[in-house]
């Protein structure tokens, strides 16, 4: 029975994301869908497998509700290609990297045709003979592995995923390989390997190594021999003083993913999908999808009834999607039809959490998430049993290795990121909390629009402390901590990223993973700007020992840029101050020290060409002078930007010397937004964040629109226009 469909309205940001990226167009780039259409372009294409069935015009009808009434959305490639030439449908990829120089080059192919669907893959560098080790074929020595990973990496710049997607990989290596340091240290240089998130494979033999402050064997991958060894301490060091740089590398806790694998028979896991939250065998894919629990409090109450209904239509999509898939390669769709692995997740969760007043750090919160999410686990085996019985077990099922009933799915649940598609549903990503409540637009002539949480307008409407004025301090504080006006007990509900402690972070993600989710979870862990390397070497610590299978901590502005000097004693004696009036009653020019600290920004124009910004300023952090440098100076075409790039950096820095007061320096800057020209006001976002002593810098600007990145989920994503590294 058809039930009638009421019309959903989307936000603004909602359209945006669909018009850019999802709605098809025409031969003529005009739109030829709107919401409803999308919703029922998948639902008919995803019931197609089960057309010979007796229910298949209601079950088309049902995946149509549940997707139109954003209850549950599938992953991107899902919504962009079902129903259409491309239909390839899945998000998660792991190719193998066989240690050939064939091997390598197939695995460099089999990834560009995946990325060309619009796919994420997962790559170990963990097969290739480590750098110097010798080549019995050509009586040569081994470049190896990051070479190679270099040579995907440019594979990957050429091709935007569908037209629609960035390219996005995972780089994974052993921490026993003999490479290791290299790898570690890759991404120091934030211009080189900007297609990849990196991570290492910790093993527990590392682990007990570490704790015992003992050294651990490097093993040749080649033969399985140890080679050498190295102090576990030093390693691990290592890796928390890079992420405490700049975010990378990941920790993945390899032997905790494997000892969940549920078919040890076909192989064993070396690498995830690039946000980490898919641990799968080479050549394995996974199609994902999201509930989202924002639609699901009623009352005051969690409507399990709704969850278990929708859980189980989302399983029989997830498992049809399999079906009507089509797949880059032979050899992904061969292992693919083995374990018909699914990824049920989540998104949604903070705003479910807030409509029951349950702060996201609680304890209290974490029970009601690891319920909720323990609850969609079971419902979702059940449902898989079920369609065993009717459609048949996975082909891999074997009760002599699978100790666990007969079922669709060799795994069931993992929890995504959703950056674009919780746009669309309007609500929190994943089990991610809000990264703020209240964010600014700017707009075209430097104003600028506020972006006010629906949940927390509507709690500050119904308690009586909504003004116009705090929701604008909200935004610039960028909290809702220790504002007088807001009651104390929704200070703590809305709390958000960088609010709640990486204790709680750690835990939250835990408990999940303890609790429904056979997979894994991309969730970042936010520490603030002033957090340690102690800070950070603990969060791996605790997200180790409390059964977490990776782990991703962001610092707060760490990916911004590069300290290119260091102060020196000098610097006091150098004749540095503050512009001052003279005698004349004319200002003075600051005179400047020989040896300034100084900051790099790597940005991209509206073309995608790399502009580096080079920001020196004085002991107080105050930007006293600007550069811009050009990769691309010799080439004729972009000789006018590089020239206009130049003057306009003399003049902020001229400006900056004068005292000129820098609110009307970001002003003048800021009139650029929109336009052709639109450098210049994101160097005023820039002067804007040493203002609020937040020194985010470039980091926090969209290519696309300007709007601000937000770091989650493993990705920078914007939340106005719906850019994304990785999704």
């Amino acid at each position: 029975m058809t039930v009638k469909t009421q019309k959903v309205v989307l936000t603004e940001t909602a359209e945006t994301v669909l018009k850019r990226r999802y709605y098809i167009k025409d031969a003529n780039g005009e739109l030829v869908e709107n919401w409803e259409k999308l919703a029922r372009r998948v639902a008919n294409a995803i019931a197609e497998p089960d057309r010979e069935l007796p229910d298949f015009e209601t079950l088309k009808d049902e995946f149509f509700q549940m997707i139109y009434h954003l209850d549950f959305l599938p992953n991107s490639p899902c919504l962009m290609n079902a129903g259409t030439d491309i239909g390839q449908l899945s998000a998660c990829f792991v190719l193998p990297i066989e240690d050939t120089m064939e091997g390598i080059f197939a695995a460099i192919r089999n990834g560009a045709l995946v990325h060309k669907t619009g796919g994420g893959t997962g790559y170990s560098f963990s097969r290739l003979r480590a750098r110097n080790a010798s080549v019995r074929s050509t009586q040569g020595v081994a470049s190896g592995p990051l070479s190679f990973a270099a040579v995907f990496d440019a594979a990957t710049e050429t091709i935007k995923q569908g037209g629609k997607r960035r390219g996005a990989n995972m780089g994974v290596l052993r921490v026993d390989h003999p490479d290791i340091m290299d790898f570690i240290t890759a991404k120091q240089d934030q211009t080189k390997f900007n297609n990849f998130n990196f991570s290492v494979a910790i093993t527990d033999a590392f682990m007990e190594a570490l704790q015992a402050e003992k050294d651990y064997e490097l093993i040749d991958p080649s033969n399985k021999k140890a080679v050498g060894s190295m102090n576990a301490r030093y390693v691990f060091d290592t890796i928390v003083d890079l992420a405490w740089h700049n975010g990378e590398p990941g920790v993945l806790f390899i032997d905790a993913a494997n000892k969940a694998n549920p078919t040890p028979q076909l192989g064993e896991f070396e690498a995830t999908n690039p946000c980490g939250e898919q641990w799968l065998l080479p050549f394995e894919s996974c199609n994902l999808g999201s509930i989202n629990l924002a639609r699901f409090v009623k009352n005051g109450q969690i409507d399990y009834s709704r969850i278990e209904a929708i859980t189980r239509i989302a399983v029989r999509f997830l498992d049809n999607v399999i079906d009507c898939n089509r797949y880059p390669i032979p050899e992904i769709e061969a292992m693919t039809m083995q374990t018909r692995k699914i990824g049920l997740g989540i998104m949604g969760m903070h705003d479910m959490l807030i409509q029951l007043g349950i702060p996201y750090g609680s304890e209290a919160g974490r029970m009601c998430a690891a319920e909720v999410m323990a609850f969609i686990r079971k419902i979702a085996e059940e449902k898989s049993i079920e369609l065993a019985v009717t459609k048949g077990a996975f082909p891999a099922y074997n009760p002599e290795h699978n100790h666990y009933p007969a079922r669709r799915n060799a795994a069931l649940t993992s929890i995504q990121p959703t950056g674009t598609v919780s746009m669309i549903a309007d609500c929190a990503s994943g089990c991610e909390p809000y990264f703020s409540v209240v964010m600014v637009k700017h707009v075209m002539d430097g104003d600028r629009l506020l972006m006010v949480n629906r949940w927390f307008e509507k709690v500050a409407r119904e308690e009586n402390f909504y003004s116009d004025d705090l929701m604008a301090r909200v935004a610039d504080k960028g909290t809702v901590v220790g504002l007088p006006e807001i009651p104390a007990q929704w200070q703590e509900v809305f709390k958000t990223a960088q609010d709640i402690t990486p204790a709680d972070h750690i835990q939250m993600q835990a408990i999940l993973q303890n609790n429904g989710v056979d997979s894994s979870i991309s969730k970042t862990i936010n520490l603030p700007n002033s957090a340690t390397k102690d800070e950070v070497r603990l969060s791996y610590l605790m997200g180790y020992k409390l059964g977490c299978k990776g782990l991703t901590v962001y610092r707060d502005g760490s990916r911004d840029g590069q300290v290119l000097n260091t102060k020196s004693a000098s610097d006091a004696q150098s004749g540095a101050q503050t512009a001052t009036v003279g005698v004349s009653g004319q200002v003075v020019k600051q005179n400047l020290p020989d040896v300034m600290s100084a900051k790099r920004y790597r940005l991209k124009d509206k073309d995608q060409n790399n502009i580096y910004i080079i920001v020196c300023f004085d002991d107080n952090e105050k930007p006293m002078e600007v550069f811009a440098k050009f990769p691309y100076d010799n080439r004729i075409d972009l000789k006018d930007k590089s020239t206009m790039w130049t003057t306009l950096c003399r003049l902020v820095s001229l400006a900056l010397r004068y005292d000129i007061p820098m609110e009307e320096i970001i002003k003048q800057l800021d009139r650029s937004a929109g336009h052709m020209l639109d450098l210049p006001s994101q160097m005023g976002k820039l002067l804007k964040s040493f203002m609020a002593g937040t020194q985010n810098g470039f980091s926090g600007t969209c290519p696309d629109c300007n709007g601000q990145l937000v770091y989650e989920e493993g990705c920078e994503t914007c939340r106005s226009c719906g850019y994304s590294k990785c999704s």
